[in-house]
């Protein structure tokens, strides 16, 4: 087994060097001023899990081509926008431990630079011959939009459900890391059955790291993490452990955390972690995306072994255990 997230890409080693290529090139402006900021976003690109998905799925499934760098590198571009516009709505200051755009430049370059993103993506997936993958990805944005949506409508929403939780993180986060595998797997000529295998393997996984990053967002270090933490709180936004917490806690403490969110005390976001830390909530979170791993790699077991599913295997095991 891989012991290092470094070490279970050798495997695509070149291709994902092809993809970094491909997503410079294919940014590049003659305006100046596009350009500084496309070299800034290029620091909240971290381990690139997407377009490493994307191509572990397809070499899992046959061999890699041209068009799974493409596909790669679009799903890199879509995933980076949908950060560049996050950081937008959450007005947050930091993320890879450097200024975000909106921070460093305003909201109004940081909603257009997420357009030309997202727009260069589209342009860069049509030069595929096969629509397939045109329409996956349009599918896949119009889906994280709709959970984005979702998740404003329910902001400050105290009584938000579990099953309301999850749709939104399976439609804002979760869905691209299933098109990833999916498109992946679909590239290398996959049979039907393996690319729903691969498809449901990137959902859980997607949804796995989303209750990650939501439980990293209450007990984080952001020195470790490397961007703005407690945004979820300071936002009105009901995470896992929150409603866990809520539900489950002696009935005193549930009252004090319903005064705490509506509050605008300096240090809520602290008090808040103090009260939930004692409490299982932060396990019962955990334990929810570690089924999900479970579930993972249970879908994708009857794959034959490889490097590259050996590796899979092994990513969903990193995605919850991202350290603290």
């Amino acid at each position: 087994m891989t012991t290092s997230l470094g070490g279970l890409t050798d495997c695509i080693a070149p291709h994902l060097a092809a993809v970094d290529d491909l997503f410079q090139s294919e940014l590049r402006s003659d305006l100046a001023c596009v350009n500084q900021l496309v070299k800034h976003v290029l620091r909240f690109r971290g381990k690139m899990l997407r377009p490493t998905l994307t191509l572990l799925a397809g070499r899992a499934c046959g061999e890699l081509t041209e068009s799974h760098v493409v596909i790669a590198t679009v799903v890199e571009m879509v995933h980076m926008a949908t950060l560049v516009h996050d950081d937008v709505l959450d007005e947050a200051e930091l993320r890879r431990k450097g200024a975000t755009i909106n921070h460093l430049r305003g909201n109004e370059a940081a909603v257009l630079l997420g357009d030309y993103l997202i727009s260069h993506s589209y342009h860069l997936c049509s030069s595929l011959q096969s629509q397939y993958a045109s329409r996956a990805i349009a599918r896949t944005t119009n889906q994280v939009c709709e959970g984005e949506l979702l998740q404003i409508e329910n902001r400050n929403n105290l009584d938000l459900t579990e099953a309301t939780y999850l749709e939104i993180i399976k439609r804002k986060t979760a869905v691209l890391c299933a098109t990833c595998c999916e498109l992946g797997a679909k590239l290398s000529g996959a049979s039907d059955d393996v690319v729903r295998r691969m498809s449901i393997f990137g959902m859980n996984v997607g949804m796995a790291f989303q209750i990650q990053d939501d439980i990293l967002d209450i007990v984080g270090d952001m020195r470790t993490v490397g961007k703005t933490l407690g945004i979820d709180v300071e936002k009105g936004k009901m995470t896992l452990p929150m409603i866990h917490f809520r539900t489950h806690a002696p009935h005193e403490h549930q009252l004090l955390l319903h005064s705490l969110l509506e509050s605008h005390e300096a240090d809520k976001v602290e008090r808040i972690r103090n009260l939930i830390l004692p409490s299982d909530s932060i396990q019962y979170a955990r334990g929810k995306a570690a089924n999900l791993i479970r579930d993972a790699r249970n879908v994708i077991e009857p794959l034959p072994e490889s490097e590259a599913t050996r590796a899979l295997d092994f990513m969903a095991d990193f995605v919850v255990s991202r350290p603290m």
